[in-house]
């Protein structure tokens, strides 16, 4: 099966949404695991959750464990430019040739498993395919980014060294639960008997949900707070430096690479996690440092300067957006921001426009096209920011969008590029191909 093949069948197969309200999709990924062998049982790995900040906590765990030598495979979603990306060992994607050979090798076990249960839906072939790479690499461990919640997540097969739910907001509300409350009890479902627990998560009854969890079916909990002190150093727009300090009396002094406050806290989570692998996997402070050092996360507070500069992030949810506002006031205080966004339908469109509509800022909305995905109307979000007392524009097309307001923008504003996913993907290529290359 060549590649190309391969991605027409994975988007033939785009049923998230419904797989997402199917109480037996869990066991579905059990059968399509055990026809392939189980693969996912010939390493170790870390299990990362969370409403935001898990793919980047995931990514700083795997980037630490590489920079110790361990080989490492990565999965995280969604992906920006291609769904190689959902399978790296130590950064480097499965190449093309792999994936379309992995994809037909595993045929027969799909087919056998459809015939009972309906077709694996394109995130759990994504993602059994990931455990099928990383099992045939023979790497040393890997760090797996759940899906969707947790308790029935097609990540949930797993009993890792050490889990992390990095916090809980609301998100997926349609599938886990419209509180708080119900949304962390269905993340703590990645608990597992005898495994710490390690949570980031600041609202005191979410978390206390959690620690319930953990304490009836005995898996160590751990507090991020409780465990890490982090102390800011300075930064700029190249980078933040902070020192983490842990209840392991362990001192990281840390230079990081990417933008946002918040990623101080992803940090220290990781960290944390890392404190609590076995000795066979634990790293040390300096492979620590080192790695986070060498930290690429494309499409999370991702700055480009420039007259006016450009910022990528993905907030497609709203404890991202406050995230992201919270993290642009800290980096350019009241410079004009002018926002290109497109938002998924099945999305909070107001709670991610709402942490926004209070910057010094107007805004471009636009839309996006990909199979078994759609839009909000751009010109619903321009009510929202309308109601907002913000200014605001509709343009069909994101690049024309992206052009407009590099037209519009103050030489010395910031353009902000966010919400969905496939918004941020599509705009950022953009960018580094008719603006980076060419520079």
């Amino acid at each position: 099966m060549t590649y190309e093949s391969a991605v027409l069948y994975l988007e033939s197969a785009v049923t998230e949404k419904v797989s997402g309200r199917q109480p037996h999709r869990l066991e579905r990924m059990r059968v399509l695991l055990r026809e392939l062998g189980e693969p996912q049982e010939k390493y170790p790995t870390i299990h990362v959750g969370g409403t935001s900040g898990k793919g980047s906590t995931s990514t700083m765990i795997a980037a630490v464990l590489s920079a110790s030598g361990k080989r490492t495979g990565l999965h995280t979603k969604p992906h920006l430019q291609s769904v190689t990306e959902r399978a790296r060992i130590d950064g480097v994607p499965i190449s093309q040739d792999a994936f379309g050979d992995l994809l037909s090798e595993m045929m027969p076990a799909i087919e056998r498993t459809a015939l009972e249960y309906g077709r694996p839906s394109y995130y759990e072939t994504l993602l059994a395919i990931a455990f099928m790479y990383f099992a045939q690499q023979r790497v040393d461990v890997a760090v797996i980014e759940v899906g969707l919640g947790g308790l029935l997540d097609g990540t949930n097969v797993l009993v890792p060294q050490v889990s992390v739910i990095t916090n809980v907001g609301l998100d997926h509300t349609d599938v886990l639960g419209e509180t708080l409350e119900e949304i962390a009890a269905d993340k703590a479902g990645i608990a597992k008997i005898g495994v710490p627990l390690v949570t980031g998560t600041q609202d005191r009854a979410a978390r206390e949900v959690i620690a319930r969890q953990c304490e009836e079916i005995g898996a160590p909990f751990y507090y991020v707070a409780e465990c890490a002190r982090i102390t800011a150093r300075g930064g700029d727009l190249r980078g933040q430096a902070f020192t983490v300090e842990t209840s392991l009396q362990r001192s990281y002094n840390l230079v990081l690479p990417i933008l946002g406050r918040f990623q101080q806290r992803n940090a220290a989570t990781a960290i944390v996690a890392l404190e609590r692998l076995g000795d066979d996997l634990r790293c040390s402070v300096a492979d620590t440092e080192r790695g986070l050092e060498r930290l690429a996360i494309p499409g999370r507070m991702e700055y480009f300067p420039g007259h006016p500069g450009i910022v990528f992030d993905i907030a497609h949810n709203p404890d991202k957006a406050r995230n992201l506002a919270d993290a642009l006031v800290e980096m350019f205080g009241n410079r004009r921001l002018t926002f290109v966004v497109a938002i998924a339908q099945n999305k909070d469109a107001v709670g991610i426009l709402e942490p926004f509509l209070g910057l010094n800022a107007s805004f471009v909305f636009t839309s996006f096209e990909t199979p078994g995905r759609s839009a909000v109307r751009p010109e619903r979000l321009a009510i929202i920011a309308n109601a907002g007392g913000a200014s605001a524009r509709t343009i069909a097309m994101p690049s024309e969008a992206l052009s407009v307001a590099r037209r519009n923008a103050d030489a010395s504003g910031i353009i902000v590029a966010t919400g969905s996913t496939f918004l941020v993907a599509h705009l950022r290529n953009w960018w580094v191909t008719h603006v980076v290359e060419k520079a």
